[in-house]
């Protein structure tokens, strides 16, 4: 293989690094790069063959739509048709971090990133050697999670390749990987806020005060996004639910009711259901434990024990649904995280929640 087509290596410079993964990316390639939630598939989000590459590596189905990821609000406003002064407010606050803002699509974003909707999700990664990447490129960057569609979301360099093998650059689909050796620092998906309402058209159709949507929970709260747009906390409603209508465009990413799922079979339980379920269980299975009590239990099971800190929680989730995963288990049972609302922040408590989404799309219909 040659120079230009090898895998970057982790003790490789920044600059170096960054610049390998420039040259593939503007030949049309896929780069995996980290960001504080997880690991995103990037490729040019203006060019339409490459985000075609990025559906069909990943069996995305067409009507999941992509997250645009920018280096800041000047190449956001290049992407938006409306750019209203609450996305700027929120820009400034809340940007590069782990918010996604919708607003209607500018002609130049290619139709298959919005899977044919009328708005762009957009956002700007906290993460040094992704954001390196996007001012030497001055291009954005699609980043849907980089696994296949409906797996767990990866958090690692590992993870990725795990998902789609070591990298061949003689393979125009093969997907190279910027490597860190540091833990992301949030670890689930970003929250996105459609700002729809508050652009000319929104406002005129509204026909009331301009809402923010909630459309994805993550771990940027509610409260915290009407701190930053200096609105009522009634103005900022989240859509809950799954949404997915397969005839029509999502209008967010993680709107599906089965995502961010392992193979192994996923059950959410409380303690005691729990304990009764661990009591009859013959076969071997791991155990996600959340709570001040630690859990134990006798082999042939096995328990990971998860922090009660939502942060922590967050960022670690992932990679114990992965870690879980490879056990050879019959199931995973997932213990809700026991906490006690009263107290808890609001913040606290809509960070947990957030959690509970991901983990309620991951879970196994019963």
């Amino acid at each position: 293989m040659s120079d230009r087509n090898r895998q970057p290596a982790p003790e490789e410079n920044v600059e170096a690094q960054v610049a390998r993964a420039a040259e593939r990316l503007r030949a049309g390639g896929l780069v995996a790069f980290p960001t504080e939630t997880v690991y995103g598939l990037g490729a040019l989000a203006l060019s339409e063959a490459a985000v075609q590459r990025v559906f069909r590596v990943k069996g995305r189905p067409s009507h999941n739509p992509l997250i645009v990821h920018v280096s800041g609000e000047s190449m956001a406003r290049g992407l938006a048709r409306d750019w209203p002064s609450e996305a700027s407010r929120l820009a400034r606050v809340m940007w590069p971090g782990p918010l996604t803002i919708v607003v209607p699509r500018a002609d130049v974003v290619p139709v298959l990133v919005t899977a044919g909707g009328p708005n762009v999700a957009l956002r700007c990664p906290d993460h040094p050697l992704t954001l390196a990447l996007l001012y030497v490129l001055n291009q954005p960057l699609v980043g849907p999670s980089a696994n296949k569609s409906g797996n767990v979301s990866p958090t690692s360099a590992a993870h990725v390749r795990d998902e789609f093998g070591p990298f061949d650059g003689t393979d125009p689909d093969s997907v190279m990987v910027l490597e860190t050796r540091e833990r992301l620092r949030v670890g689930v998906e970003s929250t996105v806020v459609s700002l729809v309402e508050f652009c000319d058209a929104g406002r005129a159709s509204a026909g009331r005060e301009p809402r923010a949507l909630v459309l994805r929970r993550g771990m940027v709260t509610p409260g915290e996004i009407a701190s930053a747009l200096g609105i009522d906390g009634s103005r900022v409603e989240v859509l809950d639910g799954a949404g997915a209508d397969p005839s029509k465009p999502l209008d967010s990413p993680g709107r599906l009711s089965r995502h961010y799922a392992p193979r192994t079979p996923v059950a959410l339980l409380t303690r005691d259901a729990l304990m009764s379920r661990l009591a009859r269980e013959k076969s071997p299975v791991v155990v996600l434990g959340a709570s001040l009590e630690v859990l134990e239990c006798a082999g042939p099971h096995r328990v990971i024990s998860m922090p009660i800190d939502p942060d922590e929680y967050g960022a670690a989730l992932y990679s114990a649904l992965r870690e879980a995963d490879r056990q050879s288990a019959s199931a995973i049972l997932v213990e809700w995280p026991v906490v006690h609302a009263e107290d808890l922040t609001a913040t606290q408590q809509a960070k947990w929640s957030a959690i509970g989404d991901r983990l309620s799309r991951a879970s196994t219909p019963a």
